[in-house]
């Protein structure tokens, strides 16, 4: 007589997985950008600021051979050096000429994009608001495409009520490529009802990325008693997610690991929601989802809301 099938004990918990999650085709390049670095130059191969937002990541890149610090005055003279993919101020790939260091731009493409909006906007003589988060590494990059006092950091509606521009003043506005999709169209309206002549980009500066998981969240959270979003705490567009799965209703938690997940979060919880940032490797992913399993009777659904196939080119250094 055949044996029954073990019958858990462990009480059933439905798991919807958000689609599109996790690396993007900026994440994707900036990694490669390093990794062939390491290949062509061999190591050590200095990184300005952490590649991507993300400790697992980092680590990994680290154990390669990768060298990681904060200002190009801690790269030592003789070897390459690779610019993160949240992107520089124009003064830095300057000083690493000047030094005649080997340099590569890992700035995600779609950053780029919005640098050479603000050159644009400045040529053309205006005046420049940009909605982002201070302190940001994006941010300080993007303003620091311009001359000083040439852009100004609006990160709330409340700040465009205290702008002090006269109305003829000419206008134009950017953003940070990984805000919430909401919040900045709060801001937009806000500055367009103030500033009615204000200039904005000819299309979104909000890259799909950002867009495509804040979407997925918005679909699977109202479902949801929990959204884990795995991130770092200090990855804009992750900290974005757990804000738009709170908006929806559900509970949100930032994890890095899975060995920071707890039984006890799950109490109540019968649907459960996961998502990651686009910072967040799929080996994570599975690592929460085994640790989740380790407490409940799992049942999975994947919820595709977009496709993604976008790629983008490595620089011509390491493709010669």
């Amino acid at each position: 007589m055949n044996a029954p099938f073990p019958v858990s004990d462990k009480p059933p918990l439905r798991l919807l997985l958000a689609a599109p999650r996790g690396f993007c085709a900026g994440v994707d390049r900036a990694i490669d950008i390093v990794e062939l670095a390491l290949q062509r130059y061999g190591a050590p191969v200095y990184v300005r600021h952490e590649i991507v937002h993300n400790r697992y990541v980092v680590d990994s890149l680290k154990a390669k051979g990768a060298v990681f610090v904060e200002e190009l005055d801690e790269v030592p003279d003789g070897v390459p050096v690779v610019f993160s993919a949240h992107g520089v101020p124009k003064a830095v790939p300057a000083a690493a000429t000047q030094r005649g260091l080997d340099w590569l731009d890992a700035t995600c493409p779609l950053v780029s994009k919005v640098h050479r909006q603000a050159e644009r906007q400045i040529e053309a003589g205006r005046h420049i608001l940009f909605i982002g988060h201070h302190g940001h590494p994006e941010v300080i990059g993007t303003m620091g495409q311009v001359p000083e006092g040439a852009i100004t950091l609006v990160e709330t509606v409340a700040d465009v009520a205290a702008l002090d521009f006269a109305d003829q003043t000419p206008l134009a506005f950017l953003t940070q490529t990984t805000l919430s999709v909401d919040d900045t169209a709060e801001v937009v309206a806000a500055l367009r009802a103030r500033y009615p002549e204000i200039v904005g980009p000819k299309a979104e500066d909000i890259c799909y990325a950002t867009s495509n998981r804040q979407a997925a969240v918005k679909t699977i959270a109202p479902q949801c008693q929990l959204v884990l979003v795995i991130g770092a705490p200090n990855s804009s567009n992750s900290l974005r997610l757990v804000e738009v799965a709170e908006r929806c209703g559900a509970q949100a938690r930032l994890v890095q690991r899975g060995t920071e997940i707890e039984g006890h979060w799950f109490d109540g919880v019968e649907v459960l929601g996961l998502t990651a940032g686009a910072s967040a490797p799929e080996r994570l992913i599975e690592e929460v989802i085994a640790r989740i399993g380790e407490f409940r009777d799992v049942s999975m659904e994947q919820v595709v809301t977009a496709e993604e196939k976008m790629v983008f080119k490595l620089p011509r250094q390491l493709v010669d």
